[in-house]
């Protein structure tokens, strides 16, 4: 039976395809379009998926798409009659609606068919429960508690539950214009990030400062007794005029959703070009430790009502890697899973799931580990690329290559590395990424110097060999997506200055035996002592790199030392 999982019409368009409730591939849509958090439907990823499932369209058994328009239209229509919404968001709202209503005409006309001939059915998964499948159904729990926490979709930001074996079951929901997403996302523009998907910048500067406002937050972000929370909309515009968004060129941009009420009571909002002063770094502080406070207080609760051990995360603000990294020490669950794309593009494979295990209830299959579901390159391949654009290259052997790049790190070089299947996600995993020695003081500057050209203040990743965890950080847990932030033991920030950001954590990513990347933190290893390379995502203000033309166009326009394409090596 063959499954394929859209995210159309929202941030981050995606597709997957299943077979049998196996992952075959799934990808972003910005991968192929080159515009960040890409919005629409999501052509180019299914035309991927099918192509790597070898089906026509025709052989699809099933189209499953991560909204359902008639979810909680009660409570839409309630809310818009005793809040008097704008005429402008109610236009938004009934085109978006007709839009994901199209989705076989959509299919017909990119594959250039008659509707009638595609016998899939299409499957409406409501947008929650298809963020708690993306995370229960790839996890190795047979019951955990689940929760999905973020924006808003089909007009919900927050939903527990309970996944046991193929079912979930909903516990609480809470509801529109209430949404920590949107708390997370008004005081990151408010701080002058106005970029749509500009949280973790909040995130990285949030280690900076004091949180001395978080008592002053408590009167926006109110914690409810039953384990759950209301915003205090004074604070806010989207109550009455919607979360206003346009996807002009497919880039997708929300206006400003914090009231001049807000302004009021926490004084002017930062423009872009203001030089961030104390006070805004404080608030970023605050508002990370209330919103990590928040996480921690649904989790307790749900802990609580459900009794399990287990704990499985998705949602975009599941995507909060240095909350999500305390939530052993902070609630009671013993175990959590947290999938690689927790964020919107998974909600493609979250609905295929949801649909095969809860709604035909199809048993679970293996759990997931791996985020390596993109495209990939042959030799062959990437050598006619190159020679196309008169480059000159050199094949190497595995041992020898590995001899080679390893030295040049350890010279100071800075590496693009692109291998093997792109990864599923926000996060480069050691298949587009870009490397340095982490031992370099000067590394962060060198890589914004020669790439990156980003915020000071954004602290770079380390990738660890999975039997150096507990030996470089004070938690041992099994980290594969980048997903967790845990504390450099204090003896070893000197000797890994790179990644150990300013409050002496890492985001780490601890790297399985069985991949190539392995393999290169192995052989640095043998030669330095270290298990550990700096690894950030391979691009320039721009979606991480999915082809070797991409790569190798990174690699001409900035100063990079060495690209590695498979075996193949571009030097300057």
């Amino acid at each position: 039976m063959y499954i394929l999982g859209i995210n159309a019409y929202h941030g981050d368009s995606s597709a997957s395809i299943h077979k049998n409730g196996v992952l075959i591939a799934a990808t972003e849509e910005e991968r192929f379009t080159r515009i960040k958090h890409w919005a629409g439907f999501p052509e180019q990823a299914i035309k991927f998926c099918l192509s790597e499932a070898g089906i026509t369209i025709h052989e699809l058994d099933s189209v499953t798409i991560s909204r359902d328009p008639s979810a909680n239209m009660n409570k839409k229509i309630v809310h818009t009659l005793k809040n008097l919404v704008s005429a402008k968001a109610i236009k938004d709202r009934l085109l978006n609606r007709v839009k994901i209503g199209s989705t076989k005409s959509e299919l017909a006309r990119i594959f250039n068919v008659d509707e009638n001939d595609i016998k899939a059915e299409i499957n409406n998964i409501e947008h929650h429960r298809s963020h708690l499948g993306s995370a229960f159904y790839p996890s190795p729990f047979e019951k955990a508690a689940v929760v999905s926490i973020d924006g808003f979709g089909d007009f919900t930001s927050t939903m527990t539950s309970i996944g046991d074996k193929t079912q979930l079951e909903v516990l609480k929901t809470v509801i529109y214009p209430h949404s920590v997403g949107i708390f997370y996302t008004a005081f990151t523009q408010y701080l002058g990030f106005p970029n749509y998907g500009d949280e973790y910048k909040v995130m990285g500067l949030a280690p900076y400062g004091k949180p001395v406002f978080v008592d002053q937050l408590r009167d926006v972000l109110i914690f409810k007794e039953n384990g759950l929370f209301e915003l205090n909309i004074k604070y806010f515009t989207h109550a009455k005029e919607g979360v206003s968004m346009s996807w002009e060129g497919g880039e997708p941009k929300i206006e400003n959703v914090f009231s001049e009420y807000m302004v009021k009571m926490f004084g002017p909002k930062r423009l872009k070009s203001d030089k961030l002063e104390q006070k805004h770094i404080d608030l970023a502080t605050s508002v990370q430790r209330i919103t990590e406070e928040l996480i921690f207080h649904i989790l307790n609760h749900l802990q609580k009502e459900t009794g399990l051990e287990n704990v499985c995360i998705a949602g975009g603000v599941a995507q909060n890697s240095v909350a999500n990294g305390k939530i052993l020490e902070n609630t009671n669950f013993k175990n959590v899973y947290i999938p690689s794309a927790g964020h919107d593009a998974g909600t493609c494979v979250g609905s295929a799931l949801y649909h095969y295990h809860h709604n035909l209830k199809n048993p679970r299959t293996e759990p997931v580990f791996s985020a390596y579901s993109g495209c990939k390159f042959s030799n062959e391949e990437i050598k006619e690329v190159l020679q196309k654009a008169n480059v000159s290259f050199t094949e190497y052997s595995e041992t020898d290559l590995l001899h080679k790049v390893t030295d040049k790190l350890i010279d100071g070089g800075v590496i693009g590395w692109f291998q093997g299947r792109a990864e599923f996600g926000p996060r480069a995993l050691g298949h587009r990424s870009i490397l340095v020695d982490p031992r370099r003081e000067d590394a962060k500057e060198l890589l914004n110097e020669k790439i990156k050209r980003r915020e000071s203040f954004r602290p770079f990743a380390p990738s660890i060999l999975a039997e150096a965890v507990e030996e470089y950080f004070t938690h041992s847990d099994k980290v594969p997506f980048m997903e967790k932030v845990f504390p450099i033991k204090k003896e070893k920030h000197h000797i890994i200055p790179a990644v150990t950001h300013v409050d002496g954590t890492g985001r780490l990513q601890s790297v399985e035996p069985g991949d190539r990347y392995y393999d290169l933190i192995k052989a640095f290893e043998s030669k330095t002592g270290v298990p550990i390379l700096l690894n950030t995502s391979f691009n320039e203000n721009e979606p991480i790199v999915n082809t070797p033309l991409e790569a190798l166009s990174c690699f001409q326009r900035t100063k990079m030392d060495m690209l590695v394409l498979e075996n193949i090596i571009v030097e300057r």
